[in-house]
């Protein structure tokens, strides 16, 4: 009887090896970070689109401008008399320079680029029946022509009456619906008004 000691064979359960265990976790790791790098980049996307958007009760930008730029000083406000034959102000006089390029208020077409009682002046219809005028200009244009906001009419003239020293030329901006005067700073306030006269009256009797 053979007495030399039993050897009991037995297959050990397969280890993963340190290797293995490292690669998995690095492999999840890897996942959680693009995860996390792909919300971090959505949300700067999104904060600075909601930084560069207007805010939601901005005025608009509007079809109007002011005919000179940079924005002038107002000499001489809108003062529209009771009556038609009174002595008053049917329009704004803006401060500027002689030569000074005068431009379009609106997109339009000029129906007048003349002279009237002695004054150089430019006429443009705009959409909805607006009528805007400028003198004393030397008009670029001519009757007919189509224009846009911004576009150039003329060059602005000195020697307009009641322009105060030390402004060295003033652009009288009138602004008309039909045969009724309008204040013309009513085109480019931010707020959106109504365009009416300033102090307006019965005019009946």
């Amino acid at each position: 009887m053979d007495k030399s000691p039993s050897i009991h064979r037995f297959s050990p359960a397969p280890l993963v090896g340190p290797d293995v265990r490292d690669r998995r976790t690095m492999t999840r790791f890897g996942t959680i970070l693009r995860a996390l790098t792909a919300t971090a980049t959505a949300i700067t996307v999104l904060t600075a689109a909601a930084l560069l958007a207007p805010p939601a009760d901005a005025a608009p930008t509007g079809n109007f401008d002011w005919p000179l730029h940079p924005r002038p000083r107002v000499v001489r406000p809108f003062d529209n008399p009771e009556h038609d034959w009174l002595p008053g102000h049917r329009g704004v006089d803006l401060g500027g320079v002689p030569d000074e390029a005068v431009l379009s208020a609106g997109a339009g077409v000029v129906v007048f680029a003349g002279t009237v009682a002695g004054k150089p002046v430019v006429s443009v219809d705009h959409p909805g029946g607006l009528r805007t005028t400028y003198e004393p200009v030397t008009a670029r244009v001519t009757p007919g022509l189509r224009v846009g906001r911004g576009t150039v009419l003329g060059t602005l003239e000195p020697g307009h009456p009641g322009c105060i020293s030390p402004v060295a030329a003033c652009l009288h901006w009138g602004l008309r619906r039909d045969r009724e005067y309008l204040d013309p700073l009513g085109l480019v306030r931010v707020a959106p008004v109504r365009l009416e006269p300033v102090g307006r009256r019965d005019r009946g009797g």
